[in-house]
């Protein structure tokens, strides 16, 4: 017979915390949201945005291009941009083919930066690979910064990839192509990861990720790797694509993962819509986070999805409203009313489920149905508060959400607790 606890979150894996600019990734503590600026890193202006837009809408540490001399020479002038707006984000640079060079005709650049990501399959070639990368773990090591060993299968160390197809053909091929290739991403990682820490780089200086666009690979790949190793990881599904796509497929592999107990850090790789914001891409990491009870960002505002019976807007209109306001108001609400973060509103169309969800939450309303009457019981705490009638039933619920929030999280209340 299975009990419900067989289904419960795995334990989180054990791994070493790695600091990256005041945020502790890994070590027990909470997952980490991360996002990616994709603005050219020269243009200071559109740069300081993008990342305090990111910032403001919940990224914890944010990662920007690094990809050329002006982008590097802008990178100081980025992080003081930022300070001098009270915004003190990590900034992590993504470094490709030439980030050895950059990093040392920069040293300012290098200082800025709270962690340098390295992805093993460009940072040279041949000969060059192994000397190129020892250059940037030697210069993280000189600045005491972590490194992110980044592998991505659409730029996988193909050196490795080779020897490996070849070991298994000279062994009567015991795994498939697909196999091998999740073997070469794993090795890749963790033979950097062994090279970095020869160097003279601390394991808590060190963050692995593994990233492919397959949902059953990724999977498999970070399954790998954490039971190999006990460095810090980051999930991430590359390319996720646009829309809902993007989200379904991240959500699928990332929420199973950490499901395991696997991960330390998530990056949701959304494509936005052309003109399109960037911050989606933090909403779906909260919100991934938050649904699977892991952490707690913003109050919950449950809605039910209408059917025959709610053929009004209302209901809709008004969890919309409420759902807009409360990502509106958070960065202010955060510091008045501590603790808000774990408010749960209900706003239900009609009498079958709605009394039994809004006493479920903190506070709800059941709205009138196709057919009803034209009342709508409050639920305040698990109890039935009062009944609104009349034709501004939604806007005061509004005023009766903001009221309860003043009344449980504002400073009196803190007070007198």
């Amino acid at each position: 017979m299975s009990f419900s606890f067989d289904f419960e979150p795995k334990p989180r894996r054990t791994s070493v915390g790695v600091d990256v600019g005041g945020v502790l990734v890994g070590g027990g503590a909470p997952v980490v949201v991360q996002s990616m600026t994709n603005t050219d890193t020269a243009d200071i202006d559109a740069t300081v945005a993008q990342v305090a837009a990111l910032h403001r809408a919940g990224s914890e540490i944010v990662r920007i291009t690094v990809d050329r001399d002006e982008s590097a020479a802008a990178v100081p002038k980025i992080r003081e941009r930022l300070l001098r707006l009270g915004l003190d984000v990590p900034l992590v640079g993504d470094f490709h083919y030439i980030g050895h060079k950059l990093l040392a005709d920069h040293p300012a650049c290098a200082e800025a930066l709270a962690k340098y990501r390295i992805n093993p399959g460009n940072v040279g070639f041949k000969d060059k690979k192994d000397r190129q990368f020892a250059a940037i773990v030697e210069t993280a090591i000189r600045h005491d910064k972590p490194v992110r060993i980044g592998v991505n299968w659409g730029s996988l160390d193909q050196e490795l990839l080779t020897r490996l197809m070849d070991e298994n053909q000279d062994k009567g091929f015991p795994l498939t192509a697909q196999q091998v290739m999740r073997e070469a991403i794993c090795q890749s990682a963790l033979l950097s990861a062994e090279l970095a820490e020869e160097i003279g780089l601390a394991r808590d200086h060190i963050i692995l990720s593994a990233k492919v666009s397959n949902v059953q690979d990724l999977i498999a790949v970070y399954a790998m790797l954490s039971a190999r190793s006990d460095h810090a990881l980051h999930l991430g599904l590359t390319e996720a694509g646009m829309g809902t796509k993007g989200i379904v497929a991240s959500s699928a592999s990332l929420g199973l993962l950490m499901q395991q107990g696997i991960g330390d850090t998530i990056r949701i790789s959304l494509t936005p819509e052309p003109g399109g914001g960037r911050t989606r891409e933090v909403q779906v990491a909260q919100e991934l986070l938050q649904v699977m009870g892991f952490r707690q960002f913003i109050p919950v505002v449950a809605a039910c999805p209408g059917c025959g019976r709610t053929t009004s807007t209302v209901f809709q209109e008004l969890a919309q409203k409420i759902q807009d306001d409360i990502r509106k108001n958070m960065p202010v609400w955060r510091e008045k009313y501590p603790g808000v973060e774990g408010l749960k509103v209900a706003v239900m169309g009609c009498i079958v489920n709605g009394p039994g969800e809004s006493k479920h939450a903190d506070i709800g309303i059941s709205l009138p149905g196709t057919g009803e009457l034209p009342i709508a019981p409050v639920y305040v705490d698990g109890k039935k508060a009062m009944t609104l009638r009349g034709t501004n039933i939604a806007g005061e619920f509004e005023t009766l959400v903001n009221d309860y929030i003043e009344k449980r999280y504002g400073t009196g209340q803190a007070a007198a607790e």
